[in-house]
């Protein structure tokens, strides 16, 4: 088991927040050598820049495949994933722009398949979160900002991926171990997880028929930008602690769930979620 890593009090005022501000720097590089189990597919991945979408990018170049990486504005994180990419012997592709408007949807899809060809995997996992205690005092633009970023915009993606996906497709929504056990001080970003949770299991239905795979992952705790930017600095510090394994975990540690369940590995899964959490028990 990982040992704890030491962090300190630290916020940034940004959503999404900066991974080359954060201290220490997230763990995303994978752990073992590359046997292909990607080879010649094409991804893209949503909120590729940081976090587990940049430990995602870099697991599937290390294993074959090429990347499109979609982000909202965080362009020095987004260039260094690039680069992550290209060492690991692959291509890689960046996407800005706001993926809750649906022509940028639309867009990011068709960029993809102009430059690579095809679409093999899509990956629903960028989203914004906020503290919201009190729901009273939630903003209607707030709420809408994060609706449209962590459930319009997955619905967007993928219907402008769909045209392009083929039998032994993959698609992966990123959802939260708050789907499953709620967070009274994340009220709107748990309900907008419940809602990717949904999508997945009844896309996984809806597709099924056409060999398309549709899963989900529900991280709890792990140590990403979304965690200075939208707590105190107090609560960073003390972040992760409160699971049965007693510390976050760390962006590598959750892509193997995603390589899994879009490799060949994860052939018999569909409809199902895979819960990188730290110990915690929850609801399937």
């Amino acid at each position: 088991m990982n040992e704890a890593v030491k962090i300190p009090a630290q916020d940034q005022d940004a959503m999404p927040a900066d991974e080359h501000k954060m201290e220490p720097a997230p763990d995303y590089m994978p752990r073992h050598p590359g046997v292909g189990k990607l080879e010649g597919k094409v991804a893209l991945i949503t909120g590729g820049d940081s976090g587990i979408g940049r430990a995602v990018s870099v697991l599937f170049a290390r294993e074959g495949a090429k990347v499109a990486i979609a982000y909202l504005e965080e362009y020095k994180d987004a260039e260094e994933t690039k680069r992550l990419v290209e060492a690991e012997g692959s291509e890689a592709l960046l996407l800005p722009g706001d993926i809750g408007k649906k022509a940028h949807a639309e867009e990011i899809v068709a960029k993809t398949v102009e430059r690579f060809g095809k679409l093999d995997i899509l990956i629903n996992n960028a989203a914004q979160q906020w503290l919201d205690e009190d729901l009273t005092e939630l903003d209607e633009e707030t709420l809408r900002r994060t609706f449209d970023s962590n459930v319009m915009g997955y619905f967007f993606c993928t219907q402008a991926a769909l045209p392009h996906l083929s039998e032994g497709a993959s698609i992966v929504n990123t959802s939260s171990v708050n789907a499953f056990a709620g967070m009274g001080s994340l009220i709107s970003y748990s309900t907008t997880r419940g809602a990717s949770l949904a999508f997945s299991r009844s896309l996984a239905e809806n597709l099924i028929e056409k060999g398309i795979r549709v899963n989900t992952v529900a991280p709890g705790p792990i140590w990403t930008p979304f965690i200075p930017g939208t707590m105190p600095a107090e609560q960073v510090e003390d972040f992760g602690s409160g699971v049965p394994m007693g510390r976050p975990g760390q962006p590598w540690e959750v892509a193997t769930s995603y390589l899994f369940l879009c490799s060949s590995d994860g052939n018999y899964f569909n409809g199902q979620t895979l819960h990188p959490n730290g110990g915690m028990i929850v609801g399937a």
